[in-house]
């Protein structure tokens, strides 16, 4: 998809974001065998819990879920590899996968997308490579008594995600995300990795980046400020720069507020459903997150609009309904960063 095309979309209309596919995944209730299937039956690691790789063993349970989001009004779904790197299926032994995991996610989201376009030509679909921020940071040691120790290079992160990417961009997605950065080294790894892939193949693909706040000291896990994410990231040609996960969206409106009055870019937000409760459960109605993202709307602060951990179909439809009613923010302002 051209980045062009897009853009005029954003000047026109808030686009929709899908919300949690884990949280989907849940309701399946997968066993050890169901992440398995046939192929994996006598894999030496437990597999319960990467999700990415039911991608191969539950294609259909995937495709269900991008369906669903689409249903509920959705413009963009985001493929099932938030951990599609060999840095985070390390964990699984899985290394080798990582190309066949990216490929077959995005292959999977772009039939739906494809379909739902095909029925509804005025409403393009479109495919969100999810580019998650790996569980290793190269800003902080996980040393305490080793400050200066690091467990993985940015040249690491480099050659992994652009594995990633590439693997991705041959499925057929339309935009790259990097999202929940709670590094921005790692962040401007993956950013490396996408404007080198953008330069060997002679395409200029949209990408958006989203960064996580991570509690209500208002920084990034590697402590900056969100007007200081910004900065970090904004020599690269961004479509679109936010915040997801971490918070609901009550508590990310004022960070949201820093990124719309710096940036020109476009603004993107997909909180969480609220906080979550005691046992990690996320409690939120539909309605009460959209009478929240209201506020984002009435604000003018956003340009895509969707929903992180404990988001539903049901979250999805209730936001979509709502930013029908309201015009994108506008994007022509230079920034004053």
């Amino acid at each position: 998809m051209e980045k062009d095309k897009i853009e005029d979309i954003l000047k026109s209309r808030i686009l929709v974001l899908d919300g949690a596919m884990g949280t989907m995944l849940q309701r399946h209730k997968f066993t050890e065998d169901d992440f398995r299937g046939e192929r994996f039956m006598n894999w030496a690691v437990p597999l319960q819990g990467n999700n990415d790789l039911l991608s191969i063993t539950q294609p259909e349970a995937i495709k269900e879920i991008h369906r669903l989001y689409f249903d509920a009004g959705a413009d963009i779904v985001e493929t099932n590899t938030f951990s599609g790197t060999t840095i985070a299926m390390a964990d699984y032994e899985m290394e080798e996968l990582v190309y066949e995991l990216n490929y077959q996610s995005a292959l999977i989201a772009k039939e739906v997308a494809d379909e739902f376009t095909h029925k509804e030509p005025h409403k393009p679909r479109f495919v969100a490579g999810s580019i998650g921020p790996t569980n290793k940071t190269a800003s902080m040691s996980p040393d305490v008594n080793d400050p200066g120790y690091r467990a993985v290079s940015f040249n690491e992160l480099k050659v992994a995600y652009k594995q990633q990417v590439e693997a991705l961009l041959d499925g057929g997605v339309d935009i790259l995300l990097v999202e929940t950065v709670f590094d921005t080294l790692n962040a401007k790894a993956a950013l490396f990795a996408i404007e080198e892939v953008k330069d060997e193949r002679s395409i200029n693909v949209p990408v958006m980046v989203s960064g996580t706040i991570t509690d209500a000291s208002g920084r990034t896990l590697s402590g900056q400020t969100a007007e200081a994410f910004l900065i970090s990231i904004s020599h690269i040609p961004l479509l679109s720069v936010g915040l997801n996960c971490a918070l609901g969206a009550n508590q990310l409106t004022p960070h949201l507020e820093v990124l719309a009055h710096k940036s020109d870019f476009a603004i993107s937000a997909h909180p969480n459903a609220g906080l979550p409760n005691a046992f990690g459960e996320y409690d939120e109605t539909p309605e009460q997150m959209a009478s929240q993202i209201k506020e984002y709307l009435d604000k003018q602060l956003v340009n895509i609009v969707g929903g992180c951990c404990g988001t539903t179909p049901e979250h999805i439809n209730a936001i979509a309904e709502l930013v029908k009613e309201y015009k994108p923010r506008n994007t022509s302002k230079k920034a004053v960063v």
